[in-house]
């Protein structure tokens, strides 16, 4: 009996030494998981499981305060036809939720990714009239979650977001607008959750290599306030403002000196001669069309507003000048046609009279030789006769030129006279219309420069 029981020990002996050696080769070739280790240990630590955060921290206590605070990356565009901005920004919260303490010698926080966000209450902000907004996900999700031991909590994200901006552009191009970003939580009033600026105007950092192409900024300050929903109650509203103030020199560049050029081209017609209608004409409807074609790029570009913007004063104002300016030959050119008719009919009378008049023994008669033209000093030196009949001294062509005027002493006034011929004088003379252009066109249109520039500078 003896025997066979040292037998069986030895054969126990030899299983559990195999059994024991076969263990140890295996946990030599595979290393134990230190993560799914770690991860038990993070949970048991956090105490995740053990409570329900699917509620706020103290639910059905006291409001609790979330502090925010903003650092802007980049301010992406600015879209005047959509009255919207694109900004992008770092989003940070701060808030206490005790189930999250844990114990600690050395102090330290404790930092996660998105993974944990998942599993832990957090602040559910929102952009107020955003339009598009979206958190940056290259490589991973751009969040980070830092816990300390006393249960503080810091939550940040990188967000981008679109959001609308109400314009006024009754002083385009020649104006300042005022955006704001609005924040707020979605679900909690201010009786759960209250939302502040954690440090006043500091919570506000941008960054200072930010610049717009046709923006100035000028300043971003913060504020905050209650705001009221008819079906759900008061909301703690956050408000990022900043203030944006156009450059002036691109649409100097773009619009008004075009449109200046273009009225002071037209003004080159006062120049030309009248009876050159292809030149003055082609001249005219040339800057007209320029004009109509700045104004609709102008507009083409912003949105479709029912208010007049200072640029549309400008540029009609100004096709109000270059219209005139055609409307100005088209006098010039039907008082010549006037003045060349009403002498066709004079030179025809004079071919149909046949005989000449004698002038023997006729008192106070004066018997003067005109080619067709004369000078002021000779209009008033007729001016105390009265017309005779007019007839050609020679009916030879060669010799049309020549004409015999019988005028004879009138007891009429001279003064009255005098005034009738001179007025007769400035209607049949059409350059003066040109003249007068000359001066009244320039000098209209740079008083109504100094007025406009300064009312909107």
């Amino acid at each position: 009996r003896s025997i066979t029981n040292y037998k069986h020990f030895m054969i126990m002996c030899l299983i559990y030494f195999f059994c024991d050696f076969e263990t140890r080769s295996s946990l030599a070739k595979k290393p134990p998981d230190v993560t799914k280790s770690r991860r038990l240990k993070t949970e048991q630590l956090l105490k995740v499981d053990d409570h329900d955060f699917t509620m706020r921290p103290a639910f059905g206590g006291p409001a609790i305060p979330v502090g925010v605070d903003v650092q802007v990356e980049s301010l992406d565009s600015i879209s005047e036809v959509d009255m919207d901005f694109t900004m992008t920004l770092y989003l940070r919260h701060y808030w206490k939720d005790e189930r999250l303490s844990f114990t600690s010698t050395t102090n330290k926080s404790m930092t996660f990714d998105g993974r944990l966000v998942k599993k832990i209450w957090v602040p559910d902000v929102f952009f107020v009239h955003s339009k598009r907004s979206f958190i940056h996900d290259t490589t991973t999700e751009n969040i980070m979650l830092r816990v300390f031991p006393d249960g503080h909590v810091l939550y940040s994200l990188r967000v981008t977001v679109t959001a609308a901006c109400n314009m006024d552009f009754s002083r385009f191009p020649l104006d300042s607008q005022t955006c704001t970003l609005e924040l707020e939580s979605y679900a909690y009033t201010d009786e759960d959750l209250m939302l502040y600026w954690k440090s006043g105007d500091e919570s506000l950092s941008i960054d200072e290599k930010i610049s717009l192409s046709q923006f100035l900024i000028q300043k971003f300050h913060t504020t905050s306030r209650l705001a009221f929903y008819s079906s759900t109650g008061w909301y703690n509203r956050l408000y990022i403002n900043f203030t944006l103030r156009r450059h002036i020199f691109f649409f100097l560049l773009q619009t008004y000196f075009p449109a200046t050029l273009m009225v002071m081209l037209s003004w080159v017609s006062f120049w030309i001669d009248r009876r050159a209608v292809p030149a003055r004409v082609s001249l005219g409807i040339t800057t007209v069309l320029t004009m109509s074609t700045i104004i609709t790029g102008v507009n083409a570009s912003m949105p479709r507003v029912s208010y007049i913007k200072a640029v549309d004063i400008y540029l009609w104002v100004s096709f109000v000048f270059v219209f005139l300016s055609v409307l100005e030959y088209a006098a010039v050119n039907y008082l010549t046609t006037v003045q060349e008719r009403r002498e066709r009919k004079l030179r025809d009378r004079a071919v149909r009279e046949q005989s000449l008049p004698c002038t023997c023994g006729m008192s106070h008669t004066r018997t003067m030789m005109l080619d067709g033209t004369y000078s002021e000093a000779d209009t008033n030196s007729l001016a105390g006769y009265t017309e005779a009949p007019m007839v050609l001294e020679d009916m030879m062509p060669e010799k049309q030129e020549h004409m015999v005027v019988h005028l004879s002493m009138s007891s009429e006034s001279t003064t009255t006279k005098k005034k009738g011929i001179r007025a007769l004088r400035i209607m049949q003379n059409t350059h003066a219309i040109d003249k007068y252009s000359r001066m009244i066109f320039p000098g209209a249109y740079i008083i109504f420069n100094l007025i406009y520039w300064s009312v909107y500078c």
